[in-house]
């Protein structure tokens, strides 16, 4: 297996729009098997352990065909990053072609935070707004928001831990959904849920891929939101491809992510709010890293590699 992602592998880095999680280049590594392309990028600073699911799921990816696809296209909302400022705002809004949802990423600065949200209201007035804010929040700071910031359809990880959801969930009638507290669990099957969240994100990579995302999906038995974690566009082919296979899919998707990128291997474009799903073949022209980086992700790979045999 390790031979087939070394004799294939290609390591691209692509600049982003603007700063994303203090990302300005995304580095991914690409490798292909007989299913096709799969992509390995746990983000630079996760050790190697975190990166084990990642690599399940590409070599998933690259050798497992994939489930019956129950649709073809997948609703996907905008993302909307810690900007401030109503040119900027517009400008990231524009790359999102026909979304009517938009996740707004939050938790840093109160008043930024709150004019960032004012601002999509009065530009896209019929949106749905839903709120990402990454754990940064205790109860009370989460508490205090959510009474002021208007309609949400959902907050997305208000707070770091499950105890905290819990007690914030008494106090609101805002569905919160887990995205942190399941990616970032040791054993996503073995974490008690009950009353702390009322939705899960799902996201391809961090769980190990499709097979196991949708087993951890049954187990809590909760509604579903799949999401991707800044892709290339073959690692988001195959977030499509798990939304596609879900039995059930009630929200729109973060699937969009690529539209953050100043460029891509390959072209998934919104139509209408949505997104097709379709296998990508990647076309590297000036996008990949130099021999220092290769190394450093071929040894990363090859780390990881022996933490899941």
């Amino acid at each position: 297996m390790l031979e087939m992602i070394l004799d294939s592998l290609r390591v691209i880095s692509i600049p982003t729009k603007t700063n994303f999680r203090g990302i300005n280049h995304r580095e991914v590594a690409l490798f292909q098997g007989p299913v096709g392309w799969a992509e390995f990028s746990p983000f630079l600073e996760y050790d190697d352990n975190e990166c084990a699911p990642w690599l399940m799921c590409a070599i998933e990816a690259a050798t497992v065909p994939t489930p019956k696809l129950l649709r073809t296209s997948i609703p996907v909302n905008a993302t909307l990053p810690a900007v401030n400022g109503e040119s900027e705002v517009i400008r990231i809004l524009n790359s999102f072609p026909g979304c009517q949802t938009i996740k707004i990423k939050v938790g840093v600065n109160l008043d930024e935070d709150l004019a960032r949200i004012g601002m999509v209201r009065n530009l896209v007035p019929n949106a749905k707004i839903r709120i990402d804010v990454n754990g940064l929040w205790n109860v009370n700071q989460a508490h205090q928001f959510l009474k002021t910031c208007g309609e949400i359809e959902y907050v997305e990880q208000p707070c770091a831990t499950i105890e905290e959801l819990r007690e914030l969930k008494k106090l609101i009638d805002i569905k919160i959904v887990g995205d942190e507290i399941l990616r970032k669990s040791a054993d996503p099957f073995a974490i008690d849920l009950d009353g702390a969240v009322d939705a899960l994100m799902l996201k391809v990579q961090p769980l190990g891929g499709i097979n196991r995302a949708l087993r951890i999906a049954e187990h809590h038995d909760l509604p579903v939101v799949v999401s991707s974690a800044l892709e290339s566009a073959v690692g988001i082919s195959y977030g499509l491809k798990l939304a596609a296979v879900l039995p059930e899919l009630n929200f729109a998707c973060g699937l969009a992510t690529a539209s953050l990128l100043t460029t891509n291997v390959a072209q998934l474009p919104i139509n209408d709010g949505k997104i097709e799903v379709a296998d990508v073949v990647p076309e590297f022209a000036a996008l990949e890293v130099d021999a220092e980086r290769y190394e450093w992700w071929k040894n990363r790979i090859m780390r990881t590699a022996e933490l899941i045999r």
